[in-house]
């Protein structure tokens, strides 16, 4: 895993300094190396840069940009199966001077052009430039683990892992987009393809970029798409045989993210997904494997004695780290810089903390991201096949009625229920859910956090609507279960999900992998029933199977804990220096886009114990934060 940044330029003007800067902000990603390559025509100018973090081909041999014939490459990520690829390629006559995935990658494309995308099991973004054709190529991974940004304007192409390299460009001029800013009111962090500043867009996850540089056209192509799977015609399979093939392509996916020249590790949380991991791989395997837990009691994160009891079962190499809630409120002045884009998702912080404790010990680690999304693991999906059919039958103005009476009442004044985990977020996604219960609205709902009508009233402009996946109408013939895992995939794991833990692992020069978005696990689950996803009222049932054969239900039936903090309570006590700072009519007024007048009767009505605004809080903050850094 690396940082890649570069730059075509068609008026000419941009410098060898401009591709530096670009680089070294991405220092981070890649503390091992450094390279640039500029190659410059009447036409136009292009630069590719590199920050390399070695995990495979450790020699000069693995160094980018690296160039082989008339292409020369810049590559952030992994082919796992790269060894497999170079086997097919020196059958057709390819010599290749290295054990290098990157190379293999220029091969590839060599051989097959924008079609060896196909052969690729991995995570990736890159771009290739041909000299002789002068064309680009730009390509994202399947389910968009590795991010790309790109910037147009003015005859300048920008493009770059992070956001914080634009700015190093002396071409590069930053606008913050208005219906961004109103995106992420909603949904914590800004919806994929679109980006906070102007002129800035994300390419999308299983698309590329194929232009001339004669007659540059930026118009993405899918070569993955999702839905496809979800579409077509479920299995009609046994749950033995569903299970069994389910476990052989973990278990490929799992060892092929072994594959490294460096250190590897396993995120131990000692929960179902993490725990499948940790169990397919030390299951045939002599050497103990490398795990790793934290927890922060006194806030009551506390996995570490379920994590320490698999661990001691599985027989795995055992790190526990116990961190005080000191250690993660003080890495909360630090997330601007690396989330350099707004981003509200406070569990960013105990997943920095975990990433920390790992890169003392390894260079790369295994996380267990994505099983809810392709397994059917969240509460809401529970909640979605319970209950969305009975709300159906309420008549709608019952509904609605219900919900201006919940209105009236705090979540902090209901007894017994005020305790539960996350209750006072659920509590408003409810009320939105009670007013419309079609799949989409109640998917929409549990994804808003500020609805249109109270970002008319928060901001200074017109609620502007951006498009998202949720306006795909690309998924047809679909259950309720279907849909909510589709667009969770789609939304939710794209935008929070992955960019939190790129973001967090990075920040430590740390590679974080994914075996449970192998692209071949969820074209599989995609077409399997949903009785085997959610059965006899168990959720992720076929995942589930197989852990209770490598560890007993007993010990792993408990409820889901989650990456939760106490936010609500840190804004009123630890916080609250941070909340008066950030949330002052002065730093209000000077973004532009916030009327201050109901800012502060939302502030003052969650510090006088209306803890169910205190996430609003939070989104708020972040993003002043991440204005005072970026967006001045």
């Amino acid at each position: 895993m690396c940082g890649i940044a570069g730059f075509i330029d068609f008026n000419g003007a941009s410098s060898e300094q401009d591709l530096e800067g670009m680089t070294h902000a991405l220092e981070h990603r890649g503390p091992d190396g450094f390279g640039t390559f500029i190659q410059g025509t009447s036409e136009y100018k292009i630069g590719l840069g590199h920050r390399r973090l070695s995990i495979l081909e450790l020699s000069e041999l693995g160094k980018q940009p690296m160039n082989w014939n008339e292409f020369t490459i810049v590559f952030n990520g992994e082919i796992y199966n790269f060894k497999e690829i170079k086997t097919q390629l020196e059958k057709l006559g390819h010599a290749f001077l290295a054990e290098s995935d990157t190379e293999m990658i220029l091969h590839a494309y060599g051989e097959w052009g924008p079609k060896c995308l196909n052969h690729f099991i991995g995570m990736f973004s890159f771009v290739i430039y041909d000299s002789k054709k002068e064309e680009v190529f730009i390509a994202r991974d399947r389910a968009g683990i590795k991010p790309l940004f790109i910037y147009q304007k003015n005859g300048l192409i920008l493009f770059a892992s992070e956001l914080k390299a634009f700015h190093k460009h002396s071409g590069f001029r930053k606008t913050i987009s208005t219906p961004a800013v109103h995106a992420y009111l909603q949904y914590g962090s800004i919806p994929t393809p679109h980006c906070i500043f102007e002129h800035c867009s994300k390419l999308r996850p299983g698309h590329y970029v194929l232009s001339s540089l004669a007659d540059f056209n930026f118009n993405p192509v899918q070569y993955w798409n999702v839905y496809d799977y979800y579409n077509k015609p479920k299995l009609t399979i046994s749950p033995q045989e569903a299970i069994l093939e389910t476990e052989r392509l973990l278990k490929s996916a799992c060892e092929y993210r072994m594959v490294s020249d460096v250190p590897v590790g396993v995120f131990l949380s000692g929960g179902y997904d993490s725990t499948c991991v940790t169990a397919l791989l030390q299951e045939n395997r002599s050497e103990a494997l490398r795990t790793f837990t934290i927890s922060v009691p006194d806030i009551g994160l506390n996995e570490a004695p379920y994590a320490r009891e698999i661990a001691a079962r599985l027989h795995t190499n055992h790190t526990e780290t116990e961190c005080t809630a000191q250690d993660a409120i003080d890495l909360i002045a630090e997330l601007p810089f690396f989330y350099d884009e707004p981003f509200a998702d406070s569990s960013a912080i105990p997943t920095t903390l975990v990433s920390k404790i790992a890169k003392q010990n390894v260079t790369v680690a295994l996380s267990a991201d994505g099983g809810d999304e392709v397994f059917a693991g969240y509460n809401r999906y529970e909640m979605i096949l319970k209950y969305s059919e009975k709300l159906n039958k309420i008549p709608g103005f019952a509904r609605k009625s219900m919900a201006g009476v919940m209105n009236l009442v705090s979540a902090d004044s209901i007894p017994v229920l005020k305790h539960k985990y996350n209750f006072a977020q659920r509590y408003e996604k409810t009320k939105s859910i009670l007013r419309n219960t079609s799949d989409k609205n109640i998917m929409l709902s549990l994804s808003h956090l500020f609805t249109e009508e109270q970002i008319n009233q928060l901001s200074t402009r017109s609620f502007q609507k951006l498009e998202t996946y949720f306006d795909s109408t690309e998924l047809k013939n679909y259950s309720p279960l279907a849909f909510a895992q589709a667009m969770d995939y789609q939304t939710y794991l794209l935008d929070d999900i992955l960019q939190k833990v790129d973001r967090a692992s990075m920040s430590v020069s740390l590679e974080s992998r994914e075996p449970l978005l192998d692209h071949r696990l969820i074209e599989y689950a995609a077409q399997l029933p949903d009785e085997l996803k959610f059965r006899d009222g168990s959720k992720k049932w076929l995942l589930k199977e197989i852990v209770h054969q490598h560890i007993p239900k007993s010990v792993m039936d408990r409820p889901k804990m989650g990456f939760a903090i106490p936010i609500e309570s840190w804004l009123k006590n630890e916080l609250r220096d941070l909340l008066e700072t950030y949330l002052s009519e002065s730093k209000i007024t000077e973004t532009g886009l916030f009327n201050w007048k109901e800012i502060e009767k939302l502030k003052e009505s969650f510090l006088a114990g209306r803890k169910e605004f205190g996430v609003k809080i939070w989104y708020l903050i972040s993003y002043m934060m991440w204005y005072e850094r970026w967006g001045k």
